[in-house]
């Protein structure tokens, strides 16, 4: 009898140590949506994501749909993440509207939330950290300007309707060839879908039924890679201009060969970082910045072979 009344309170002991370990090494849960995985900037954020959370002392969950254009799988993951009853959560949103009621979801049961590379309709967030789409958008066109000589057509290969980040940069290069460049004519918009494939029958299309255009500028990774490969394809390479945003091996072989003239990259690793800071932060008492701007950096070709060009192209690493 005494032998099984020790054996309980042991056990209760054992027990009870267990949870008051668990409990006092009890890390905080993050989850991380990002807009697809599959795409090589959100690879790069990931790492970002996953240096932060080792450096800060923090459980990160990854995970989001396969493609940008899946809004409908994004909303599913953000409310399983609430359900799950993660700490925080940042997300880019594929669709800044369909993807309001989800993230206000989150708020109203108290989880904090940071938004980064791409907003979402609404108010309440954490911080929101991206970079200046808008300001890279106006220095696209100002670049492909300088290589045209001002003047001449220009088509743009887009990516998709709703997605704050491209339509930002979509929205500072017309602008800015409206008020800056009145002799530069942009002659061809059409959205490549965040699809390589459709991307370079975009561009082929322009280049079809506008013979002599001068310049492209492709707002994304997708519409970056399908203008490259309709350019080489076609033999076109330093006769129409390319300027391009985000970077890959293709991307890097594309500067290399002539095919890029400027390169737009954003610093994706600072991004995933940054995100996850700034709600760790938040869990910890303090109060993260409501904004941040990171710049992106116009990338040439004798600029490959820098150490700093290098670390940006390799994801931070």
């Amino acid at each position: 009898m005494m032998f099984r009344m020790l054996s309980r309170r042991a056990w209760a002991g054992v027990a009870l140590s267990g949870l008051v370990g668990c409990g006092g090494s009890k890390r905080r849960t993050i989850g991380v949506v990002p807009k697809a995985t599959s795409h090589l900037f959100f690879v790069s954020i990931h790492k970002g994501v996953d240096k932060a959370a080792q450096d800060l002392g923090v459980e990160v969950i990854w995970n989001g749909p396969g493609e940008e254009t899946d809004h409908g799988r994004q909303i599913q993951i953000v409310d399983a993440m609430v359900a799950r009853g993660v700490d925080a959560i940042a997300i880019s949103a594929t669709d800044e509207r369909a993807l309001a009621a989800p993230v206000q979801r989150a708020i109203a049961r108290g989880i904090p939330v940071t938004i980064f590379d791409s907003g979402v309709n609404g108010t309440g967030f954490v911080s929101f950290i991206a970079t200046d789409n808008y300001g890279a958008g106006c220095t696209a066109a100002r670049t492909l300007a300088k290589l045209t000589g001002d003047t001449g057509t220009i088509g743009m290969v887009m990516h998709k309707p709703g997605g704050t980040s491209t339509v930002l940069r979509e929205q500072g290069f017309e602008a800015t060839l409206k008020q800056e460049f009145p002799k530069m004519r942009i002659v061809a918009r059409q959205y490549g879908m965040s699809d390589e494939a459709r991307s370079m029958a975009v561009a082929e299309n322009m280049l079809s039924a506008n013979p002599g255009l001068g310049g492209i500028f492709a707002s994304s990774e997708a519409s970056s890679l399908g203008a490259v490969q309709a350019l080489r394809s076609r033999g076109l390479g330093g006769k129409v201009r390319l300027v391009t945003f985000d970077s890959s091996k293709t991307h890097v072989q594309g500067l290399r060969d002539g095919i890029i003239d400027v390169m737009l990259v954003q610093d994706a690793f600072r991004i995933g970082y940054e995100a996850v800071r700034s709600l760790a932060d938040k869990l910890s008492g303090h109060t993260p910045a409501a904004r941040l701007d990171l710049p992106a950096r116009a990338v040439l070709k004798a600029d490959l072979d820098k150490p700093e060009v290098q670390a940006l192209l390799a994801g931070g690493n």
